[in-house]
């Protein structure tokens, strides 16, 4: 925690939780928010606080970002957790959900208490390990998921997979249900979508490769939808793509059901088309979708059907993607742009900016239950700064990030992050 309190003045406070956007500033004691508004100014404050004048840069919480591979246990070479912290210090983010799809998994109670206890000694923002919803990620046995919660785990997924089973997904559904545990889904019909490596449609014939229709990530939502209405646990839909599955979701949000859902950064962004010749960095999972899918999403954002905005942050090295497009792996790292990216959508006039960073802030928050996400007296001094409206061009080799697949590579952004705070302490300027 911070001892010498500071004081951030002359800011553009921006609330996602109220909606709303004012001036004036935010004062950090004791790793939490002391005051905020329009009367924390430079006289007010007096000469016992450090001072930061924002020069009128937006203050807001600093980002949740509720599905990120972090690499530890197992995966060091594409990541650690000391470098998928200081990118997302760089981005803003300054609560990432771990992924477990490290080696060995995140199954067990002792990997849990491992990764907490890597990310106490060498992370600089808030690190919370995710547990697998089956053993080993095979869908087949659920985990024990009442010890998993116990040891610190803060929601069950299988990551990257898909459980085929429905009979495993009931169980697993009814299992959390008790715990009053949270299930985050990967929704894809492994059958449907075969040996594709894009979205289905005239650009994948065109270009001769396997496409994965949108149907093999609705089939599977509404099938969760269908249990989730028999069993009545909180579900959220970890990465959707399409207009039919957004449907789904409005669907089971009409007849009340206790469900949420979120996209990568990059499906609200980017589209088939950015594939271009075989780009692999553009090799995702879901694919990236057609144009009127990616309009779509960011109306749902808009509207707020779409609750959560993710950077899907999946590190991967020269050798897994220097290859065919057909047989490169699915990932890209959004850590560090997935803001700078998002901001596309504000510039565009598509989403306004408390519309957007509620999708990164609180809205995560009150999914996970998490104390953060908010710009409020009492609540933890997690916060950055930035300026909106700064351009720059992504450079890949000055990522934080080991690996360097980012699909925003050489993008012309606007929104740099100049300062972030994570309980007071500064973990980036």
């Amino acid at each position: 925690m911070s001892h010498v309190p500071i004081a951030l003045i002359n800011a553009r406070l921006v609330d996602p939780a109220a909606g709303s956007e004012t001036k004036g500033g935010v004062l950090v004691v004791d790793g939490m928010i002391a005051a905020v508004g329009a009367s924390v100014t430079r006289d007010q404050i007096g000469s016992g606080a450090t001072i930061v004048d924002c020069g009128g840069d937006v203050v807001s919480p600093g980002l949740i970002d509720m599905r990120v591979f972090v690499g530890e246990p197992g995966a060091e070479f594409r990541e650690t957790i000391a470098t998928a912290s200081a990118a997302a210090a760089a981005g803003g983010v300054t609560t990432i959900i771990a992924l477990p799809d490290t080696h060995p998994p995140i199954d067990d109670p002792a990997v849990v208490d491992f990764l907490r206890r890597r990310a106490r000694d060498t992370a600089r923002v808030r690190v919370l390990p995710s547990a697998a919803l089956t053993k080993g990620l095979g869908g087949k046995e659920i985990a024990e998921y009442g010890l998993l919660k116990e040891a610190g785990a803060i929601a069950f997924t299988d990551g990257f997979h898909s459980i085929r089973n429905s009979q495993v997904m009931r169980r697993a559904m009814t299992y959390a249900r008790d715990f009053d545990a949270l299930v985050m889904h990967y929704a894809e019909d492994a059958d449907l979508a075969g040996s594709g490596v894009m979205n289905a449609g005239e650009l994948a014939s065109r270009l001769g490769l396997g496409g994965i229709p949108v149907e093999a990530e609705a089939v599977t939502l509404d099938r969760d939808m269908r249990l989730v209405n028999m069993i009545r646990g909180r579900y959220h839909a970890a990465l959707i793509s399409t207009r039919m599955s957004l449907d789904v979701i409005a669907r089971a949000r009409a007849a009340g059901l206790p469900v949420t859902c979120g996209a990568s950064i990059n499906h609200l962004t980017l589209n088939e088309n950015d594939i271009g010749h075989y780009r692999t960095f553009f090799k995702l999972a879901p694919p990236l979708r057609h144009e009127d899918d990616r309009r779509a999403m960011v109306a749902a954002l808009a509207d707020g059907l779409l609750d959560v905005i993710v950077s899907d942050h999946n590190p991967l090295d020269v050798d897994n993607k220097r290859l065919p497009f057909g047989e490169a792996d699915n990932g890209a790292i959004g850590l560090e742009t997935m803001l700078a990216a998002g901001l596309r959508l504000v510039h565009s006039g598509d989403v306004s900016l408390p519309r957007l960073l509620a999708a990164m802030t609180i809205n995560p928050a009150r999914i996970l239950g998490l104390p953060q996400g908010r710009l409020e007296k009492g609540a933890p001094a997690d916060l950055i700064r930035f300026d909106p409206d700064e351009p720059f061009v992504v450079d890949a080799a000055a990522l934080h990030s080991r690996s360097k697949n980012t699909p925003f590579e050489d993008a012309r952004l606007q929104g740099r992050v100049k300062l972030t705070l994570v309980a007071g302490d500064t973990v980036h300027a």
